[in-house]
């Protein structure tokens, strides 16, 4: 049984909760660790790399929310783990200055943690929302993101107004406050969703298909496969900057934790505008997913060029977020269709697309601030950046290229996949 749009919206409040919870290790707590603790760059890009690594169990939890025919024990679960692993790495901030070994030890639990929430979580809530949302499957696809990134900039802007003036006992009070919200509105999102759509071929779909049988038929996909090798280019790209920016804002701009994070937020309402607009448009038919994924790369790189240029960080960062706005829309557009084309593999297809994009994230980190860390050995604070943004430009430039290519093919090869969906 299909649910309403009411449904459907209340359950994108998973969304949501993810995207507020998981915005705080990636940006402010990377820009406490790098510029007010002074630590290295690589520190924070190695714990971000770390749960993004443990999110290789994404296409474990998707298949067994198949086989156990309901995803919701796994979205609650996950989102508690998410918000204790969370409150551990605020408490391990609090704890750098005076134990550097127990902080560093708090880190790597609670970042395992956090990933391993995240995995759980995403992977169910992706796989349900695909399973109960019938023939909306593009326009359910950006309501969700959308949510994702109303969360990040609530939370974003709402621990920075917490934090100020900036304090250990702050932060961990306003943490405590955001993953108490979080989970209250999973709950809430969830409530009776998966009893009141359950029917036969809907959510108990997987019957007993052993993991890797599950997870063999879906990698002899071959628009499946392709489409695994093009998320994770393109997710490469789009998350270089992740662990970059903030600190690019205190480094070279002089801007507060508060006025980075701040920042941040700005960024995220671009991306929300772009999500917005690619929707709305594509709906009418003006675009196809592959269009606006191919746009939102250009888009992406040009703002990059702006903030490598050293330009007005703000302006140019408005423009990076509306890019990757309107490729989040084409990019995951397609993913929701081709996982939810085949009904008795939702769950394993979401989690290797999962699995793919966690790992490019992960990369990514470990690229973007290895990178800074060299970088800033040779050269003042600006060009260091700017090294990095300008590489990251590049890649977007060639994610364009990749994404005309593969999702065109994907198109053709998959009839959910219809353009301006």
């Amino acid at each position: 049984m299909t649910a309403g749009w009411g449904m459907l919206v209340r359950l994108c409040l998973v969304n949501a909760a993810i995207g507020g919870l998981a915005a705080l290790p990636v940006n402010l707590f990377n820009r406490l660790m790098t510029v007010e603790l002074a630590l290295p760059a690589l520190l924070p890009g190695l714990l971000v790399a770390l749960h993004y690594g443990v999110q290789l169990t994404r296409p474990v939890w998707g298949h067994r929310s198949d086989v156990k025919g309901g995803r919701t024990p796994f979205i609650l679960g996950g989102i508690a783990l998410v918000g204790l692993g969370v409150l551990g790495a605020a408490w391990g901030i609090s704890m750098a200055e005076t134990s550097a070994n127990v902080a560093m030890f708090v880190w790597v639990l609670s970042y395992a943690v956090i990933g391993f929430g995240i995995g759980a979580a995403g992977t169910s809530f992706l796989a349900l929302l695909a399973n109960v949302s019938g023939e909306n499957k593009g326009a359910v696809a950006t309501l969700a993101w959308l949510m994702l990134i109303i969360g990040a900039i609530s939370a974003s802007v709402g621990t920075a107004r917490l934090i100020e003036p900036y304090s250990a006992e702050a932060l961990m009070w306003a943490v405590g406050l955001v993953a108490a919200v979080a989970i209250s509105l999973c709950v809430m999102a969830t409530y009776g969703v998966e009893r009141h759509t359950r029917e036969p071929g809907i959510v108990d779909c997987q019957d007993d298909m052993p993991f890797f049988d599950a997870l063999r038929l879906t990698w002899h996909d071959q628009v499946a496969r392709r489409f695994t090798g093009f998320v994770f280019l393109s997710i490469l790209a789009y998350y270089l900057s992740e662990l970059v920016l903030e600190p690019f804002a205190g480094h070279v701009h002089g801007l507060s934790p508060a006025e980075s994070t701040i920042l941040s937020g700005a960024q995220n309402g671009a991306a929300l505008l772009g999500m917005i607009g690619a929707g709305a448009l594509s709906h009418f038919r003006l675009g196809s997913l592959r269009f606006w994924a191919v746009v939102g790369c250009v888009i992406s790189a040009i703002g990059l060029l702006g903030l490598a240029a050293g330009l007005s960080v703000t302006p140019f960062t408005i423009v990076l977020g509306l890019g990757n706005g309107l490729f989040v829309v084409g990019a995951v557009g397609s993913m929701m269709q081709l996982a939810a084309a085949h009904a008795r593999s939702t769950g394993v297809r979401m989690g290797v697309f999962g699995a793919a994009q966690a790992i490019a994230a992960g990369l990514a980190g470990l690229v973007a601030t290895g990178m800074l860390d060299v970088t800033r050995m040779i050269l003042p604070d600006a060009a260091a950046y700017g090294t990095v943004f300008t590489i990251e430009a590049a890649l977007f430039l060639c994610a364009a290229i990749v994404a005309s290519r593969v999702m065109r093919a994907a198109e053709t090869s998959d009839a959910t996949l219809v353009p301006g969906e």
